[in-house]
């Protein structure tokens, strides 16, 4: 075949803790890159590196070029790595010898057949053994929709990996001298293991193509070029996943990957037709991750689709101010990037992550993906109230950086509400404030909108009475309270005659018991009442529509003490997502959470999760889904929304209008 003279792409991805990192350094390492710094980690509790940002890397392998991505496995950072899948040629998921670890990539399968992102597997066969492969691959077989086919299997001495058997040119390869591939000998104990995976291969090839089929009923032993051929065309087509092995830590393996991966993976205008692409621009980028730099402004990873770009050149009508060629956390001037190439520019403030790009215009092409709700929530406020607006445009900047976070503002409040997809996820981004964008910020409890109502009806009669020389204040009001079914929320209506409050006050008095309603008895807003003006009496001098609305909320303040006052909490209605494994930890949380269980089912998406639905107090969703990722080995996730509120009597509520009613600075 000719081989693509462009750059191609290709990711790596999988569960936090399989070696990705160090398959990225090692294939790097074997193709004579220069050594790299990683963009973000983080230590784990175990003390290993764990990858927080995107790591790029370009390298060249027998004389092509390649670009090749390490992305976050902790689930916090998952839309990062599906930010970079997006713009790659194929993706390698890396997986130890570990059959829990099917679970971890079931939604990383998921996205990938979804999307139809070509992908092979990398069995990171660990030095003292582990699962069989056969084993392991039942497992991951269980989550994937396309065929998962052994490429290699492997050769162990002791139990230790010392080689690779290729299964189509049949040629074993272990280590050499310096580290190097050397072809080794097959020992002849293995070759009836490496016959019937190979006949298995050849079989499973079968059934994506009607001649080798035949050739396959008559007993012809197709010639490799012919199963090279059909592993090529299937790749592409992704109709089934490439299964390589070897020992990322010991560099076994890794020429075979590759060797798989230059054959293999498509070129840069085979992903634009899977993809769609079919502007015609001259030229025409895509960015899929931002930065926001001190002294340099807006930074965008893009992917070339098509021509040459070239600095000073126009992108969604700005100014390209740089074109820079990243590796690790090192970027160097290249001045031009052409079609394949992932590089970054500076400066193009009008572009957003995922946008295609000409030199006019920008969009966001459909399929790509939407960021996930919030799992966890922490108010924040500056640190100097002098700071308020830059918190604000680092917020913006922040949130633009990474999607999966969000801003909101809560409503009783105000307070800015930082939302991320975990407790790490939020930490990293409070860092980031602190150091990058240089907004010191201190966190605070979040806040629960809790409501209080009423449980009996009364009528009461206020009045509003002020002389102080010259025009006075009067408002005379009768009213009838009455509570609500929940969720009905406010209702006012007028019930005089006679003119008893003349038409043009009764909006006055209105408004007055809103305003009363605002604070109730318990120190919070009231809700699910009625409330009828029934009669009063005014003034033709010193009435006015401010004396009527003051009297309107005097009696909402003078009433509503007398008629049973509860405090009221939110329920939320949560689905949470886990392995099935893992469904009686999760009802176990749910329930000493104070949480009802509605029901459960299993996962239309993801092949062996399940889906919990309940409902659970938002005063108990703080910190749960750290114990929801501790009770589903760290892949846990839930969406919620607001569904109702439920009366809190006893200790309990009796705390929370304790906490409520202290002075603000004793909170």
């Amino acid at each position: 075949m000719k081989h693509p003279a462009s750059p191609r792409v290709v990711t790596l991805v999988g569960p936090q803790g399989v070696g990705k990192t160090t398959l990225f350094e090692s294939l790097l390492r074997s193709t004579g890159a220069e050594e790299i710094r990683t963009a973000g980690s983080s230590s784990t509790d175990t003390g290993r590196s764990m990858t927080l940002e995107l790591s790029v890397a370009h390298t060249r392998f027998l004389g092509e070029e390649w670009t090749f991505i390490d992305a976050p496995g902790a689930p916090e950072f998952t839309q990062e790595a599906r930010h970079a899948l997006m713009v790659s040629d194929a993706a390698v998921v890396v997986c130890d010898a570990s059959p829990e670890r099917a679970a971890a990539l079931a939604p990383l399968f998921t996205f990938l057949d979804a999307r139809r992102i070509p992908h092979l597997l990398f069995l990171n066969v660990l030095e003292d053994g582990g699962a069989s492969v056969r084993e392991m691959l039942e497992s991951l077989q269980g989550v994937s929709s396309r065929p998962l086919v052994l490429r290699e299997i492997p050769l162990r001495e002791g139990g230790h990996l010392v080689g690779v058997v290729d299964l189509v040119s049949e040629r074993a390869w272990g280590q050499g001298k310096e580290g190097k591939p050397a072809l080794i000998s097959l020992p002849d104990s293995d070759k009836p293991r490496e016959e019937t995976a190979r006949r298995e291969l050849i079989e499973r090839l079968a059934d994506l193509d009607d001649a080798l089929l035949a050739q396959l009923l008559e007993d012809v032993v197709p010639p490799p070029e012919a199963l090279y051929g059909q592993l090529e065309r299937a790749l592409r087509e992704d109709r089934l996943v490439p299964v390589f092995l070897g020992s990322a830590g010991q560099g076994l393996g890794l020429e075979r990957l590759l060797k798989g991966l230059r054959h293999e993976v498509p070129s840069v205008q085979e992903t634009r037709e899977r993809l769609g692409i079919s502007i015609q621009s001259p030229v025409l980028a895509q960015s899929f991750k931002t930065q926001h730099q001190p002294h340099v402004g807006k930074l965008s990873m893009v992917r070339i689709w098509r021509g040459e770009l070239r600095e000073g050149d126009s992108l969604a009508s700005n100014r390209v101010g740089g074109v820079q060629r990243v590796h690790g956390t090192k970027q160097t001037s290249a001045g031009t990037a052409r079609e394949g190439e992932v590089v970054t520019i500076a400066r193009v403030d009008a572009l957003r992550t995922g946008e295609l790009t000409d030199a006019e215009s920008a969009y966001t092409p459909k399929g790509w993906p939407l960021a996930p709700p919030p799992v966890h929530q922490i108010a924040i406020v500056a640190e100097k109230r002098t700071d308020d607006v830059k918190l604000t445009s680092a917020l913006a900047r922040l949130v633009e950086e990474d999607p999966s976070l969000s801003v909101d503002q809560e409503a009783d409040t105000q307070m800015l509400l930082l939302g991320g997809q975990g407790e790490m996820h939020l930490r990293e981004a409070v860092e980031h404030l602190r150091t990058r964008m240089r907004v010191p910020v201190v966190t605070r409890p979040l806040p629960i909108p809790y409501r209080e109502t009423i449980r009996r009806t009364g009528s009461h009669h206020a009045r509003f009475k002020r002389q102080s020389g010259g025009h006075g204040q009067f408002g005379d009001v009768v009213v009838d309270v009455k509570p609500l079914p929940h969720g009905e929320g406010f209702r006012f209506t007028s019930a005089v005659v006679g003119g008893a409050v003349p038409r043009q006050y009764i909006p006055a008095v209105e408004e007055g018991v809103k305003d009363g309603l605002k604070r109730g008895p318990l120190g919070f807003p009231v809700v699910d009442v009625e409330v009828t003006l029934t009669g009063g009496t005014y003034h033709s001098v010193d009435s006015s529509d401010q004396a009527f609305r003051t009297t309107g909320r005097l009696a909402m303040v003078e009433v509503l003490p007398k008629l049973d006052p509860v405090l009221l909490e939110p329920i939320l209605q949560v689905g949470i997502h886990v392995p099935h494994e893992a469904i009686p930890r999760a009802q176990r949380l749910v329930t000493s959470r104070r949480g009802q269980i509605l029901g459960f089912d299993t996962n239309p998406e993801i092949p062996g999760w399940e889906v919990l639905t309940a409902y659970i107090p938002q005063a108990e969703m703080q910190g749960f889904i750290v114990e929801l990722r501790s009770a589903s080995s760290g892949l846990g996730s839930f969406v919620m929304r607001h569904d109702h509120y439920s009366e809190l009597v006893g200790k309990q509520a009796e705390r929370v209008v304790s906490h409520q009613q202290q002075p603000e600075a004793d909170r």
